[in-house]
């Protein structure tokens, strides 16, 4: 059977947390890997109750793990959860996030294209948050385009399956606190002719709570982007 490790990374997210547990929870029973595979929920050092209801919610439901870390940022949390996974031998790592913008029913479809495919990335055409954040993504891929000459359509969806060896093989050129590893794993997959896929999904409005990325934080991580960009790129 194999071994299904579900990462969600989590910053003050109680008005969501609970909700999207049991919402993914059903796919990891269905995927169980003979009871080896794992939904794990990465609390990002939240200041608010989250942490408290994912211990509540672990004594209730044996397929999930929650770890807890120092804050850092939903990028290194991401990371933590990805490298967790490979550490305990995941065959396939998939990644959503804590907020409900995503639907677990699109799940299967993916799952179903694993041996097609060594990572399957959602692609949002439409998006539920805002038309700012489509501007902001559209941006981002044209950075890649011009920095990386990797042409992809959505490069930061938080709905992605990949082959636990893909990461593997990746992770280790990022620093270990990068706070755009998706973006950067889309770009390595596609710059050096990985056998990836891009599939439609749909992109839900936030659920609950307040989203901790505002404009300013979105224009000092795109400043900080733009000069990790080109120091990678000469690194490939």
């Amino acid at each position: 059977m194999e071994k299904l490790y579900i990462i969600i990374p989590a910053y003050n997210e109680e008005a969501n947390i609970e909700n999207t547990i049991k919402e993914w929870y059903p796919i990891i029973k269905k995927h169980n890997g003979n009871g080896l595979s794992r939904l794990v929920v990465v609390n990002d050092g939240s200041t608010d109750h989250t942490w408290k209801i994912l211990c509540q919610l672990e004594k209730q439901l044996p397929l999930l793990t929650a770890l807890k870390k120092q804050n850092g940022g939903h990028g290194s949390t991401v990371l933590y959860g990805y490298r967790h996974a490979v550490d305990k031998g995941a065959d396939y790592i998939f990644q959503t996030d804590a907020d409900g913008q995503t639907n677990p029913d699109e799940f299967e479809a993916f799952w179903e294209l694993r041996s097609k495919h060594d990572a399957i990335i959602g692609k949002r055409s439409v998006r539920g948050d805002g038309f700012s954040r489509k501007i902001i993504e559209n941006t981002v891929c044209l950075l890649l385009r011009m920095i990386f000459g990797v042409k992809v359509p959505d490069a930061n969806a938080p709905f992605r399956l990949m082959k636990s060896s893909l990461i593997k093989k990746y992770i280790k050129k990022l620093p270990r606190n990068y706070n755009l590893p998706n973006i950067m794993m889309t770009t390595y997959f596609s710059y050096y002719h990985e056998n990836i896929a891009f599939r439609e999904i749909s992109f839900k409005p936030r659920q609950g709570g307040v989203n901790s990325i505002n404009l300013r934080k979105i224009i000092k991580i795109g400043w900080e982007a733009l000069g990790d960009f080109r120091k990678l790129k000469k690194e490939m």
